[in-house]
């Protein structure tokens, strides 16, 4: 299996921007917390989160078909089909848990990061009910697909309430090293 510090190199090899890097390490803790509380393979997961858009800003007009390349080519097929569906409209099919963890962790964890840069407290209060009244604000973060966010939570077979509350949990625990502490808390 391809390492975390392989993986670590391929997403800065081909992503510069601050905030595409955050994502790429929100999605990625999210996803390991899932694979623990599920049972699954925890570095997988992780990876997978980690690489899923390490070809969005290299490769805008082939993502996610480089990262998905190079995934299979090293014989990395679970994770790179669970990538190459991170996105319903793409029509690839949820074969499996993985596939369907990614797509319901990925829009919504950038969402709430989103709500939670606004904030003074940043995740620090955040509550589900919050995010859930933002996403009804098409305006905000309006690059977020909606329709994705419901989606996600449905094939993943989880509550949206209590799948936002379970991605709030699990960045708070990583604020600090994700630059997300209440403005006035940084070190």
């Amino acid at each position: 299996m391809i390492t975390y510090q392989e993986a670590r190199e391929l997403l800065e090899s081909m992503t510069r921007s601050e905030s595409l890097l955050r994502h790429a390490y929100t999605v990625e803790l999210v996803m390991r917390a899932y694979a623990a509380k599920l049972g699954e393979n925890e570095e997988q997961w992780g990876i997978t989160g980690l690489l899923h858009d390490a070809d969005y800003e290299a490769h805008p007009d082939q993502h996610p078909n480089v990262i998905v390349g190079l995934l299979r080519e090293r014989g990395e097929e679970e994770m790179a089909h669970a990538i190459s569906a991170h996105y319903t409209k793409w029509g690839v099919p949820y074969n499996s848990l993985l596939d369907k963890a990614l797509l319901a962790c990925d829009e919504i964890t950038g969402f709430i990061v989103a709500c939670a840069l606004i904030r003074p407290g940043r995740l620090q209060g955040l509550e589900a009910k919050s995010v859930v009244k933002r996403l009804g604000q098409k305006s905000f973060a309006a690059s977020v697909d909606r329709e994705e966010v419901r989606l996600g939570a449905e094939k993943f077979g989880v509550d949206l309430k209590e799948h936002i509350s379970f991605i709030i949990g699990v960045l708070q625990q990583h604020q600090q090293e994700l630059q997300l502490e209440p403005v006035g808390e940084q070190a």
